[in-house]
């Protein structure tokens, strides 16, 4: 994402930690730093709308993180560029993912992915999707970049005509259980949970998750929903990578690998799995995943983009009135700042007052 935003030297972004490259890269990069400074060439130049949107395209390419998500909406923002959840599941639609590399594809790793061309061939198939002007740190535009950089193994950088999965990697998912989104990598799961109904068994907490997952007295099946809530940016704290939340120890033993898990909360990058995360507004909030109770019946449809609890809106309703406001987890200091200033998934987990609408002090110099 950062390489194809235009904040990497050419090729910077995926070497393997122990190859040599590495040592010649921080050279280079610390003459080039110096070199920027009498060109002037700062971010406010490199991180436009076009460079976001290059990012974007990239990263359902390549199989990325949902993490990817919230760490590209809240660049944009600091960069006054209002990218939503709506414009990366469009991009989602549009975008193949055609990088071969494991959780999305299934055969390689990103050392094969480097030695196969790396971010340069991948943006090189990508070409006609991308937008070739942008500067970059290197001085050269994306377009002189990725100039004849074909892929040596198109097995593991696929063309557009050849993909992993004919979507990109990620989708935003909608409904009266996360109205402002919540997302799942629909490359990394069985295809049978795309579109899948079942009753929730709801967890308030990990510790409680963790005290009664692996019990032989749970009543579970692999078409159950687990649900875990107040993990998300201020329930969490800090949103934890706790979404990936462990198969029931009786279902492992029948061989079930893989069910529907929905948090607040987010996953590794490297995970796999039917994991809907990110859901917005969190629970801890009174975001409706507060409401949801053990038993009620849980929709999902990928295809349609869709997230439902089947409750009727009386119950719901009578649900809130008895739910309990939750008191912030410190009364001052950081943590009071933090939780009264950062702001949901679906708005990039930043601090409201990076934001770049959200005001300048007088004193600032305009240095982004």
């Amino acid at each position: 994402i950062a390489e194809a935003m235009g904040l990497c030297l050419p090729g910077a972004s995926s070497i393997p930690a122990a190859d040599s490259n590495h040592i010649r890269m921080s050279t280079n990069v610390g003459k080039r730093i110096v070199e920027m400074t009498w060109e002037d060439l700062t971010p406010k130049k490199i991180i436009t709308e076009n460079s976001v949107e290059n990012a974007v395209t990239v990263a359902m390419a390549m199989g990325c993180s949902t993490n990817a998500i919230i760490h590209l909406i809240a660049i944009a923002r600091r960069a006054n560029i209002n990218l939503t959840m709506d414009d990366l599941d469009k991009k989602g639609r549009k975008v193949p993912l055609i990088a071969n590399i494991r959780p999305s594809g299934k055969d390689y790793l990103m050392e094969d992915f480097y030695y196969a061309g790396g971010i340069l061939s991948l943006m090189y198939s990508l070409s006609s999707q991308l937008n070739l002007e942008e500067i970059t740190v290197s001085g050269l535009n994306l377009g002189e970049l990725i100039d004849g950089k074909e892929t040596l193994n198109q097995d593991i950088i696929r063309s557009l005509n050849n993909p992993i999965y004919k979507e990109g990697s990620l989708a935003v998912l909608k409904g009266n259980l996360a109205p402002d989104g919540c997302v799942i990598k629909p490359a990394a799961c069985d295809k049978k949970f795309l579109k899948h109904k079942g009753p929730a068994i709801v967890f308030n907490s990990y510790p409680d998750m963790k005290k009664i997952i692996d019990s032989d007295t749970l009543d579970v099946t692999e078409n159950h929903v687990l649900v875990l809530r107040n993990v998300g940016p201020v329930g969490g704290q800090g949103m934890p990578e706790w979404g990936m939340m462990p198969i029931p120890k009786k279902l492992l033993k029948k061989g079930v690998r893989d069910m529907i898990r929905i948090s607040d909360a987010r996953m590794s990058g490297t995970s796999y799995g039917a994991c809907i995360l990110h859901v917005a507004p969190e629970s801890y909030i009174g975001g409706p995943l507060s409401l949801l109770e053990t038993g009620d019946m849980v929709e999902i449809d990928v295809n349609l983009r869709s997230i439902n609890m089947n409750v009727d809106k009386k119950t719901l309703l009578e649900r809130k009135k008895k739910l309990k406001k939750n008191k912030p987890k410190a009364g001052r200091g950081w943590l009071w700042m933090y939780s009264n200033h950062v702001l949901q998934a679906n708005d990039g987990c930043d601090f409201d007052f990076l934001e770049s609408d959200f005001g300048i002090s007088a004193n600032e110099p305009d240095i982004f």
